[in-house]
């Protein structure tokens, strides 16, 4: 094996005599450069973090070409938890919230009652998936959770934990039937495989995955793959911002400006990039000069 990419990755392993496999996750800059562009209060940027560890460990086990998106909506003090993540492994993440309404020692059911799950999986070929569960867990890793056995009718754990600026997770899938054809047998092992996972001390996360394979699984033959990088990347662009305001047509682009007093700036909620564009930008889009070169005019 060789060594880990960089502080931002997923680890997957395999247990040899099971039929599991298993995931870690680890985010460090991704989980800061997100928190860095938003003033968000800790209980927001704790669910945050636990909502981008969760997205990272679906792509890690999903292997697709696409873009994996998922949203937490709720009509209580945060209306929405987004995260967008790459088939190439590039992630994001926002949350909206009403700051008056946060309390530092809220749960996730005080923060998102009555809240919904939706996992949206758009790849660059074939059909889109959209599923949808209900907010129904005491924190975000029992709502995962839910969510695979309802949905998909798979054995799927998760655990996730947020501190010290990091944002971490494990999760564990039953395979189909192959190595433990006896189906008592299956459960069993399965049940002893959890309880071992749920040893797992929150000042623990912090320690290499080998050596937490090792404390958890030890008596098990277990392989540990080479893990696989992810980073943050929004890809909001000027380009994009210039396609938004083509679609309102050239009349009403054109009165947009003439509303803002001459400059019209468009914003990305991912990111907070601010996109400006006047009169003259306005012009050359809908003249066929593109976006990519702002106006002389502006500076």
């Amino acid at each position: 094996m060789s060594d880990l990419p960089d502080t931002d990755f997923t680890q997957r392993f395999i247990f040899d005599d099971r039929d599991v496999r298993g995931e870690w996750v680890s985010l460090d800059h991704s989980y800061a450069q997100v928190l860095a562009r938003h003033a968000y209060p800790a209980p927001v940027a704790t669910l945050l973090g636990e909502l981008m560890a969760a997205t990272a460990l679906l792509v890690g086990a999903l292997k697709f070409d696409g873009l994996l998106i998922l949203q937490a909506r709720s009509q209580g003090p945060i209306p929405l938890l987004m995260v967008e993540c790459s088939g190439e492994r590039e992630i994001r993440g926002v949350a909206r919230y009403e700051a008056d309404q946060i309390n530092a020692d809220a749960t996730l059911a005080e923060l998102m009652p009555d809240g919904h799950l939706t996992l949206t999986i758009d790849p660059v070929k074939g059909q889109r998936y959209q599923g949808t569960v209900d907010l129904d867990g005491v924190d975000i890793a029992q709502c995962f959770t839910n969510y695979f056995i309802q949905s998909q009718q798979l054995n799927t754990r998760f655990w996730l934990d947020v501190s010290a600026g990091k944002a971490r997770g494990l999760l564990l899938q039953q395979l189909p039937v192959d190595r433990e054809p006896d189906a008592d047998e299956r459960e069993e092992s399965w049940q002893h495989v959890l309880a071992l996972a749920s040893t797992l001390k929150a000042q623990e996360w912090g320690e290499s995955n080998e050596t937490l394979l090792h404390r958890l699984f030890h008596e098990d033959a277990v392989r540990l793959f080479d893990g696989q990088s992810l980073r943050f990347h929004c890809s909001c662009s000027r380009e994009r911002s210039g396609n938004a305001l083509a679609s309102l047509g050239e009349a009403d682009a054109k009165a947009l400006v003439e509303e803002y007093g001459g400059q019209v700036e468009v914003d990305c909620q991912f990111c907070n990039e601010r996109y400006a564009f006047d009169a003259n930008d306005i012009e050359q889009l809908f003249s066929g000069g593109g976006t990519e070169t702002p106006s002389e005019t502006r500076h």
